[in-house]
């Protein structure tokens, strides 16, 4: 049982933080001048998506709204298609309502947008660093793919965090 359930929330890099990621700081993470009209607009679909699933517990609305007819899943867990994702996590939601998503890093590249996400069950949980990787065609999230690691409830050898770093979004 343990194994799908690790599948599916890896799907989209359950993101639970402690505290609920802000729309606002998920907006500026988004902004950045070096990105295309496009890119900006990619970026701010998947992180629209992203809280509205992961911090609201919409996950049914988020895929309505921002996953295309066509949609295809990369983490070998999950059958492709909206209907597999919403399925799981309304009922996780329920199961888990301390659950939240904490964006800290935004990448646009193309048709391509990465997230770098903390993940957290509950507050106490140290969680999981996540990378989704989204690519969006005509304004809809039509693929996903996923990298997941957990967060060491130990000091790191190198004293860093998965997460901070010397240059913010």
């Amino acid at each position: 049982m343990k194994r799908p359930l690790i599948a599916a929330v890896a799907a989209f890099g359950l993101a639970a933080a402690a505290l609920p990621a802000s729309t606002a700081a998920a907006q500026q993470a988004v902004a950045s001048s070096s990105r295309t009209p496009q890119e900006e607009a990619n970026a701010r679909v998947v992180t629209a998506f992203y809280d509205l699933a992961f911090n609201q517990h919409k996950p049914t609305e988020a895929a309505r709204l921002y996953i295309g007819d066509r949609y295809i899943q990369h983490n070998p867990g999950v059958p492709n298609g909206a209907a597999a994702f919403y399925g799981y996590f309304e009922g996780f939601f329920r199961d888990n309502p301390q659950s939240r998503a904490t964006i800290h890093r935004v990448i646009a590249d193309g048709d391509l947008v990465a997230l770098h996400v903390h993940s957290q069950e509950t507050p106490s949980d140290p969680g999981r660093a996540i990378v989704d990787i989204f690519r969006v065609e005509n304004g809809k999230i039509v693929e996903h793919f996923d990298v997941i690691q957990s967060v060491p409830s130990t000091p790191t050898a190198n004293g860093n965090t998965m997460f901070d770093g010397s240059k913010t979004d």
